[in-house]
């Protein structure tokens, strides 16, 4: 079983409400808009991150993460990119990625939108996007995902609320 927090646009904001949840995961995932946050304390013990550059990523995050990346955990093709569209409205780069891909579940940020859905359109492949746990943008609750995968199964999957986005 591998436990995975998946966080997107944290926009160069990191707290305690974030830190906590990283503790218990064997992988972070990160769907891109870091910031300027040092990368090392999204791996309070040295998980392995996993993640994409955003499009406020500057040239530090790019040479650390991809803009597409494909893997495999726990059976399951996983393609995260940071600007992904939604089901059926994915941009044409997007749709080029998924049928080079075939991705059992796509992960996408940018939108700062929480939104978990299965699109059929895609042998009902497993669409998430984690909202935004950062304080920039438009959306009014932070967000976060953790979940757990075994053996091409989603054990579960829970969304976590880190509190009303603000000031700084």
């Amino acid at each position: 079983m591998t436990k995975i927090t998946l966080i997107s646009d944290t926009h160069s904001y990191f707290d305690e409400q974030i830190e906590k949840h990283l503790y218990d995961a064997d992988e972070i995932w990160h769907a891109g808009d870091f910031g300027e946050v040092d990368t090392l304390r999204f791996s309070p013990k040295n998980q392995p991150i996993r993640g994409v550059f955003g499009n406020i990523d500057g040239k530090n995050i790019r040479s650390l993460f991809p803009e597409n990346l494909q893997f495999y955990c726990e059976g399951f093709n996983v393609l995260m990119t940071h600007i992904g569209g939604q089901p059926g409205k994915y941009p044409a780069r997007v749709k080029n990625l998924l049928k080079e891909y075939s991705p059992d579940i796509i992960i996408c940020g940018h939108s700062h939108i929480l939104r978990v859905v299965s699109d059929p359109n895609y042998k009902n492949m497993l669409y998430i996007n984690p909202g935004a746990a950062g304080h920039e943008g438009f959306h009014t609750v932070r967000t976060l995902i953790k979940m757990q995968l075994e053996n091409k199964k989603i054990e579960s999957i829970q969304v976590v609320e880190l509190g009303r986005r603000g000031r700084r």
